[in-house]
């Protein structure tokens, strides 16, 4: 659910990078799976969490960690069925406004599906416990070009209304920066008010 942030510092300095890799999530290498999270509560029913309105607070951070760009987020979340839209409003630091809508779609066991305008192909992901974990590939204009850039998007049920957000960001394999957001409900999950994990 993330996006770029500042893409001209980030992707310039990227220059001529090594081999061409995929990100973990799309190639399967060693590192965390959203599965070892299965038994962690609260249990993550991500179309009752985005349903209705949220709001998020987030920060792009480049390679070296510093913060590049903060940014508030309210999102318009609605289901019907098993199909899903997650009308997100941007709003940076520097004054600028960005909008994306997800198009998601749930499947079987906690699988999900999703696109957007600026998304390559299908984005994928997965819930498990608390988690959900989700890639896709976003193209960006920079600098009279289109760059496609790998996200590899974590998330983490917190309590009745705060979800945390991690998204890595790659290209060639080299990590560009994260996007960390925290999202909250404006209205309580059912069953999990005043809980917490």
């Amino acid at each position: 659910m993330s996006t770029i942030i500042d893409r001209r510092n980030v992707l310039g300095r990227l220059g001529a990078c090594g081999a061409l890799a995929a990100t973990p999530f799309l190639s399967g290498c060693a590192g965390p799976q959203v599965q070892s999270y299965a038994q962690e509560k609260p249990q993550l029913d991500l179309r009752t969490y985005f349903n209705g309105t949220i709001d998020a607070w987030g920060v792009f951070t480049d390679r070296s960690g510093q913060v590049v760009k903060r940014f508030t987020v309210v999102m318009d979340c609605s289901w019907q069925g098993d199909e899903g839209v997650l009308d997100e409003a941007f709003v940076y630091s520097d004054g600028t406004k960005q909008r994306r809508i997800w198009r998601l779609k749930a499947g079987a066991n906690g699988a999900y599906t999703g696109q957007a305008d600026d998304v390559v192909g299908q984005a994928t992901g997965q819930v498990s416990g608390n988690a959900f974990r989700w890639g896709y590939t976003l193209a960006l204009p920079v600098d009279g070009r289109v760059w496609q850039v790998d996200f590899d998007d974590w998330m983490y049920l917190m309590d009745a209304r705060v979800m945390l957000n991690k998204a890595t960001m790659s290209k060639f394999g080299i990590k560009l920066g994260e996007v960390t957001l925290s999202f909250t409900r404006r209205t309580p999950l059912p069953g999990l008010a005043g809980n917490q994990p």
